[in-house]
């Protein structure tokens, strides 16, 4: 890849007053760097030679009037080309253009222009027209600046008209945003409006419920009341006899008979002598003096008592 100039000494020594002529350079590059150190070469020629594009820093050398692009593979130019305010002549014969950047609008200096030999759009080739004379040129730069105008002021207003939709979008869904958020408000609102009718239906059951108890104990006590001095009271039903009672009792009434006529029998009787009486006889005096001490007989009685 050649790019002249590596050196700025060596760029000054083909500077001719204001006019830098690299053309015919067999150039792949544009010495950018270099350029811009040399303010005073507001003349450039990079005729002929195999520029096919043209970096952006390109569009910081803002002390050029005059330019030469001819005879090279240009497709584009960069797109802030309108930079070159200071810009009055621009030479693009043959090259590989369709379109111009939008920013070309910005160059309102310029006075001269050739586009031929590109294949231009068609609306931009009509606008362009030929360069085959100086008036021409003119022409075609006057025209070119017009349309690109045109063309920047539609782009604007699709711009702003996209921005304006764009608006309105975000406008409903704002809208829409605070439709929800305000219907969600509404019903966090109700929800708790239902909750608290809820809270004091309880509260006024449970109220009610603590009065209805309290009533009820008055309610008794007056009807205890009404019933012990409207009725006699009764007396306590008898006792029942057990059964077990009886049959113990007849046993008992049995046994007592048996030792009663066993004692006659043994006291006045032949028998007190034998050793079964003897016997009686002992047993009788040991109970009759325990009759003496009271005990069976306290016993006897505390249960006739209970029945």
């Amino acid at each position: 890849m050649t790019k002249a100039g590596n050196k700025g000494g060596s760029l000054r020594d083909k500077l001719d007053g204001n006019e830098l002529d690299l053309s015919l350079g067999n150039l792949n590059e544009v010495p950018v760097k270099e350029l811009a150190a040399l303010p005073k070469a507001t003349v450039l020629d990079l005729s002929c030679n195999k520029l096919t594009v043209l970096p952006s820093e390109f569009c910081g050398l803002t002390h050029l009037v005059k330019l030469d692009l001819s005879k090279n593979k240009l497709q584009q130019l960069p797109r802030d080309f309108g930079r070159l305010v200071n810009l009055q002549h621009l030479d693009l014969l043959n090259n590989r253009l369709v379109t111009l950047p939008v920013s070309f609008a910005q160059l309102k200096s310029l006075k001269w222009l050739d586009l031929k030999d590109n294949p231009l759009d068609p609306a931009l080739a009509k606008v362009a027209g030929d360069c085959l004379d100086e008036k021409q040129c003119k022409q075609c730069a006057n025209k070119v600046l017009q349309h690109m105008k045109t063309v920047q002021a539609d782009q604007e207003r699709e711009k702003q008209r996209r921005l304006e939709v764009e608006r309105e979008a975000e406008k409903k869904r704002e809208a829409k945003q605070r439709a929800k958020e305000e219907k969600e408000r509404e019903l966090r609102k109700r929800e708790k409006a239902e909750e608290k009718e809820r809270r004091r239906k309880e509260y006024d059951a449970l109220k009610a419920s603590k009065k209805e108890q309290e009533k009820k104990p008055k309610k008794e006590n007056n009807q205890a009341q009404k019933s012990k001095s409207g009725s006699r009271p009764r007396k306590p039903p008898p006792r029942k006899h057990t059964r077990s009672w009886a049959v113990l009792k007849l046993l008992l009434l049995l046994l007592l008979f048996c030792v009663a006529g066993g004692l006659v029998a043994c006291r006045v009787t032949e028998l007190q002598r034998q050793p079964l009486c003897t016997r009686v006889n002992a047993v009788y005096d040991n109970a009759l003096r325990g009759l003496r001490s009271h005990e069976i007989l306290q016993w006897v009685l505390q249960t006739d008592s209970q029945q």
